[in-house]
């Protein structure tokens, strides 16, 4: 039976269908073969089990399985049960989503609304609730190692907002093994949304992978303000997420431990926890992902440069706790780091490391005021 026109469709991977479990989402066939009169048909019915012996009889019948698209959260949440399917390849489907989402978002062709943004941040709860029932227990170096495994887009806010969420989820984990899944939830909406306020700036600033002129950079510096004011001013109807816990790594994740940092030069702890940790993330991403238009630095040195600016930019402690589960003894063999106003979030030509002087600081592991941080209301107040 042909469905209603209004209904939009996305391929999946036979591999990465659910087996042997009632099936949350309806599966169909394109039945066209011209693309201009796809005709989607559909061949098994949700709430029902499919088998293998099912699943292999479409796999020689049919080129292409498809899902509806307003199952999509559906699909998602299903990928976290699928046996046998290799984790990059649920990654892989799990970024294709927050992609698309997040180029909802920044879609110049339409007009910014409450709606536009409400149903985005929906489809990127359901994307990182997907990623942390994949990623949860891994190292922070296994989820370097899976992001390596995983294609790039041409636009760098959406790959490195991705990745910033998987890095935010892991040091997470790392700083607070016992967190919870919301807990884990809120890391990542915090690392996939971090960058939320670039929406109102040119892409030809945020796309630039060269030297930004002062009043470019000035621009840029708005971004933590601007994506809160957008959470402000478009009340979302999501009581399932900590709105006053996104805003604030919206608002902080640039402010720097020293106090130098933008927008309100906030330092220490006034700047909150899931700030600090994406902030981290933000930098680690942005020194050691690999992308077409600059060479990155190895993992060893790039914890050296992350070093040197421990106490100025980065928390002393979080990074301590991050060093260590990236396993790297630091030796502070490497006299390079980055400026001050080096900031993770611009794609770069060339890194600018610059020589500096050995020095570098260490610190113990997160206190018990600190380790409390993840006792949150699941509504904003």
């Amino acid at each position: 039976m042909k469905e209603n026109k209004d209904y939009s469709y996305f391929s999946i991977s036979f591999g990465l269908v659910l087996l042997d479990k009632e099936l949350p989402y309806d599966l169909y066939i394109n039945s066209s073969t011209h693309a201009s009169r796809e005709k989607f048909v559909k061949i098994f019915k949700k709430e029902n089990i499919l088998n293998s012996e099912d699943l292999h009889t479409f796999k020689d019948k049919y080129y292409q399985l498809y899902v509806r698209e307003d199952e999509r959260e559906l699909y998602l949440k299903s990928l976290g049960v699928v046996e046998g399917a290799a984790d990059v390849e649920k990654a892989a489907v799990i970024k294709d989503s927050a992609i698309q989402y997040l180029e909802s978002l920044f879609d110049e062709g339409h007009e910014f609304s409450n709606e536009v943004l409400d149903e985005a941040i929906q489809g990127c709860r359901d994307s990182v609730e997907s990623m942390v029932d994949v990623i949860q227990d891994y190292s922070i170096l296994e989820v370097q190692n899976l992001i390596a495994d995983l294609s790039f887009h041409d636009f760098y806010t959406y790959d490195h907002s991705i990745n910033v969420a998987m890095y935010s989820i892991s040091i997470l984990k790392a700083l607070k093994p016992d967190a919870g899944r919301f807990e884990l939830l809120m890391a990542g909406m915090g690392g996939l949304l971090h960058d939320l306020g670039k929406v109102k700036i040119d892409t030809r600033i945020i796309n630039n992978p060269g030297k930004l002129s002062e009043d470019d950079f000035q621009v840029i510096k708005k971004h933590p303000e601007y994506g809160r004011e957008l959470l402000n001013e478009h009340q979302c109807s999501h009581d399932e997420i900590n709105f006053d816990l996104i805003k604030r790594v919206i608002g902080e994740h640039h402010e720097n431990f020293n106090g130098t940092g933008y927008p309100n030069r906030l330092k220490g702890k006034e700047i909150s926890v899931l700030a600090r940790i994406t902030a981290i993330a933000d930098f680690y991403d942005a020194i050691t992902t690999k992308r077409s238009y600059h060479e990155v630095l190895p993992t060893a040195d790039a914890i050296e440069v992350m070093a040197r600016s421990v106490g100025r930019k980065i928390d002393p402690k979080i990074f301590e706790i991050f060093r260590k589960n990236v396993n790297v003894v630091l030796e502070g063999k490497s006299h390079i780091e980055l400026p001050d106003d080096f900031d993770p979030c611009q794609p770069k030509n060339i890194l600018p490391l610059q020589k500096s002087a050995p020095k570098i600081q260490r610190s113990d592991f997160l206190d018990k005021e600190e380790q409390g941080f993840g006792k949150v209301k699941k509504k904003a107040s």
